[in-house]
């Protein structure tokens, strides 16, 4: 695959739709030509002791970032037609689902891939 966006999201606590970042690198024709890493003020807006010490996020942190709306705004059309690719992509898949949800925002059904799923795979790994 050589055009594709690896994606990357941090939840704030327990609910997937408390994205309080999201990290992406674009690539095409297997170059880099762009890398985004946003903080997103989360909804609901807490942080969860275990999620800050994964990420080390806080609510200072995000206090004054934009909501997840605004955020995809800019990111869309950066990645329109490219497929997905997160290590564990049913959490990331999940996330972007739920956010969408919270916000009743259209979703237009991103094609995922997972890089934890292809390496046990290529590794022959069964777990």
């Amino acid at each position: 695959m050589k055009d594709f966006v690896a994606i990357d999201f941090e939840t704030a606590n327990a609910s997937r739709c408390s994205v309080c970042s999201v990290g992406l690198v674009i690539v095409k024709d297997g170059i880099v030509i762009d890398k985004i890493y946003e903080l997103i003020k989360p909804e609901p807006n807490y942080y969860d002791y275990w999620n800050t010490r994964v990420h080390g996020l806080t609510d200072e942190d995000t206090a004054n970032s934009p909501v997840f709306p605004e955020v995809w705004e800019y990111i869309a059309p950066k990645i329109e037609g490219l497929p997905l690719v997160a290590h564990n992509s049913p959490f990331d898949s999940s996330c972007l689902r739920a956010v969408f949800k919270t916000y009743r925002m259209d979703y237009p059904d991103y094609e995922f891939h997972c890089t934890l799923k292809a390496s046990l795979e290529t590794l022959k790994i069964i777990v």
